[in-house]
């Protein structure tokens, strides 16, 4: 008895009665997340339509189930019942996706397949004017600049399974049907690839129109889709190439930094081309011919000093001799005018008499 009730129970589940209710099963149900506005009939129509048909409650929209009916005076059936129930949840779930402006429009009070035959004349196009506007549209289906190639075919795909609603061809089982069918893929392959854009996949197109087998949308699809990928790749490589430029450009140049450094400035006398250390002003001059005068008892009286003037001026004669930093031959040339002229004048000064004195000499 127990396995009877198993098989049973197995068998209504495999097989339900259009007019079984699940526990799961509410007014408040969305069969699709399409939502009916007036104009796109036909694809929310084969949306809830799948729905309905995955209820088990497609027959209510047909009318291929009618209503069990109860004489008067006798009470209503179980059957009957279920129907009514089954009905009034039809009805609830096609008001989920027709958009609220649109129900005062339309009567809900009726039987399910008065509602669907009502929905249908009014918002269905004629299948001439639809089919004209469904081809005129798949004409002009091309790929924007700045579209990607998935929303691109699925625009494409929605033209395509509208005008699939409106195919009259009946069903053939002979061989002609798998060549008809080859044919359609084949069409649909040429429209998707005339409709790319030139500028990115120009080439990739050329190739494929090359191959001898191109009715395989799936794979021309798939081979676009990639070298989409590709090109994203690399552009973004360029993107950063092209910033990592763009602050190079901006970085200031070091050869020129080094081109805009000044010469050296002596602190001590304020004068450019050479520094403190090596300024004879606060140093001395070279000592040529120093102390040869008459009066050389004063000059030795300072010999000291002056010796170790001399040494210092010596040392950093020779020092200046041998190197010369960033002094140019000109100014070299300069320097030693200047120094002969002035050995020459403290030299006259000596022979007449007059002592020379370093400026920082005292005493």
């Amino acid at each position: 008895m127990i396995r009877l009730l198993r098989l049973r129970r197995c068998s209504f589940a495999l097989d339900p009665s259009p007019l079984f209710l699940h526990p799961s099963d509410s007014p408040s149900l969305s069969l699709t997340q399409i939502k009916f506005d007036g104009e796109n009939y036909e694809l929310w129509a084969d949306a809830v339509w799948n729905g309905l048909d995955a209820k088990n409650k497609l027959a209510f929209v047909e009318g291929t189930i009618v209503k069990p009916e109860t004489l008067p005076g006798e009470e209503e059936s179980i059957e009957a019942i279920a129907w009514r129930q089954c009905n009034a949840m039809v009805k609830a779930w096609l008001r989920n996706v027709i958009e609220i402006r649109l129900h005062p429009s339309i009567t809900f009070s009726g039987m399910v397949p008065e509602i669907g035959k009502e929905l249908k004349e009014r918002f269905s196009a004629g299948n001439a004017p639809r089919v004209h506007q469904l081809k005129a549209e798949l004409n002009e289906c091309k790929q924007g600049k700045d579209q990607s190639v998935v929303d691109y075919y699925t625009r494409l795909k929605s033209i395509w399974d509208a005008l699939g609603n409106y195919s009259k061809v009946p069903p053939c089982t002979c061989g002609s049907a798998a060549f008809l069918t080859k044919e359609r893929e084949e069409e649909k392959v040429h429209q998707f690839l005339m409709g790319l854009d030139t500028a990115k996949y120009g080439n990739l197109r050329s190739n494929l129109l090359l191959e001898d087998d191109v009715t395989l949308l799936s794979r021309a699809y798939a081979l676009v889709l990639r070298e989409e990928r590709h090109k994203a790749v690399t552009k973004s490589k360029e993107e950063v190439v092209e910033a990592a430029m763009a602050v190079q450009a901006a970085t200031p140049d070091s050869n020129a930094d080094q081109e805009e450094v000044k010469p050296p400035r002596c602190t001590h006398c304020k004068k450019p081309w050479h520094t403190e250390d090596k300024c004879y002003v606060k140093h001395g001059f070279p000592s040529r011919g120093r102390g040869r005068g008459r009066r050389g008892g004063r000059g030795q009286g300072r010999g000291g000093r002056g010796n170790d003037y001399q040494s210092a001026n010596a040392a950093n004669t020779n020092e200046t001799d041998t190197s010369h930093g960033d002094l140019t031959a000109e100014e070299i040339s300069r320097v030693r005018s200047f120094l002969a002229a002035k050995i020459g004048a403290n030299q006259n000064q000596k022979i007449s008499g007059t002592v020379y004195e370093d400026e920082d000499w005292t005493g």
